[in-house]
């Protein structure tokens, strides 16, 4: 049914070395199930698990190249693809199964972290599997404490981070909201004296507006008495000119002046 899908020269090519690595595991647990020796089997399962983490990487590289041709295909071929995608994934899950079930057989006591999940997963360190080979059931269990005494210690080290960490959030916004009050304050001082500046202007210029005023009536009038004076300097040294009107309240000059004497009279003898 697979190989009736519609599929890309990439995806097919993909498809094909899973299913050949299918094809390997299936002959290799055949195999394994008519090994006797525990050593032989042990590296066996080795030479497995390698097979599964190739068809892991080979799955995750099928379901790139699935999505970067989805746009490409009708809706149903996609889900037709989706779908054997699917099956391959499940396909591989039975084989890790499978090697579980061995590995307890063969009692090498070892802890399996490789899960492929219902998807395709981000491989961690070490493909995800961490294996506690030759180990005895003490070591096993010593191992397993300490493990649990640094899982404790850590966990201890975390509250008190978060603990400091909640003290200086605390003392962060305390010293946020003081500078967010003095910020007011501040703006509060500013617009009181940018309203002083303004009327300080407007001051200001109605000062200079009557300065103004002030000097143009006291040049004015320093002009008027400047105009009397001259004309009155004229008059006096050309009394006969005619052109130069009289001043009103200002006597005219005599044309000439005499001198009146009183003489006393004689006594009558």
């Amino acid at each position: 049914m697979a190989s009736d899908l519609p599929m890309s020269p990439q995806l097919e090519q993909i498809h094909g070395e899973i299913r050949d690595n299918f094809r390997a595991l299936a002959n290799g647990f055949q195999r394994l199930d008519k090994i006797k020796d525990s050593n032989r089997q042990s590296k066996q399962l080795e030479e497995l698990t390698g097979k599964m983490r190739e068809c892991k990487r080979l799955i995750k590289e099928f379901d790139r190249e699935l999505k970067d041709e989805e746009g490409k295909n009708p809706p149903e071929v996609n889900k037709q693809l989706n779908d054997e995608k699917q099956s391959m994934i499940k396909e591989l899950n039975s084989y890790v199964a499978l090697r579980k079930t061995f590995m307890n057989s063969l009692g090498n006591k070892k802890v399996e972290l490789f899960d492929m999940g219902a998807g395709v997963s981000e491989p961690t360190a070490n493909d995800n599997v961490q294996v506690a080979s030759s180990m005895s059931n003490q070591e096993l269990i010593n191992a397993g404490m300490k493990r649990m005494d640094e899982t404790d210690q850590a966990i201890e080290r975390s509250k008190q981070v978060v603990q400091q960490t909640v003290e200086v959030g605390t003392q962060t916004a305390s010293t946020l909201k003081g500078q967010t009050e003095q910020m007011g304050r501040i703006v509060n001082e500013l617009d009181t004296i940018q309203f002083s500046i303004k009327k300080a202007s407007q001051l200001v210029k109605e000062i200079g507006r009557q300065v103004a005023t002030d000097k143009c009536i006291m040049l004015f009038l320093f002009l008027i008495v400047c105009g009397v004076i001259a004309i009155i300097i004229v008059k006096i040294v050309n009394p006969n000119n005619k052109d130069i009107r009289d001043i009103p309240g200002l006597a005219p000059p005599a044309p000439a002046r005499r001198l009146l004497y009183l003489r006393t009279p004689e006594p009558f003898q």
